[in-house]
């Protein structure tokens, strides 16, 4: 079961650390507007694989993050596309 809220949010990283204690996130871009914020991240769950692709999509109100929407892609480990995803 997902948990919402300050809670579920600190579960969830608890368990992603555990599991995966060199995790890493590299956030490329951030693009705000109104209020909404997206970010274009790195997710590196192992040191020498080449992680996951992010786009994250965050609706505030009142500074705090109200809704939450993601697109996850598994990093390929060759690209036809000189520049990556990145």
């Amino acid at each position: 079961d997902m948990q919402f809220g300050d809670e579920g949010f600190i579960e969830f990283n608890r368990q992603m650390r555990s599991a995966y204690p060199e995790i890493r996130l590299d956030i490329k871009r951030v693009i705000a507007e109104g209020d909404l914020v997206v970010t274009h991240s790195h997710l590196i769950l192992e040191p020498g694989k080449p992680g996951q692709a992010l786009a994250d999509i965050f609706r505030l109100e009142n500074g705090r993050i109200v809704e939450h929407w993601d697109v996850i892609q598994d990093v390929p480990e060759t690209s036809a596309d000189y520049v990556g995803m990145f």
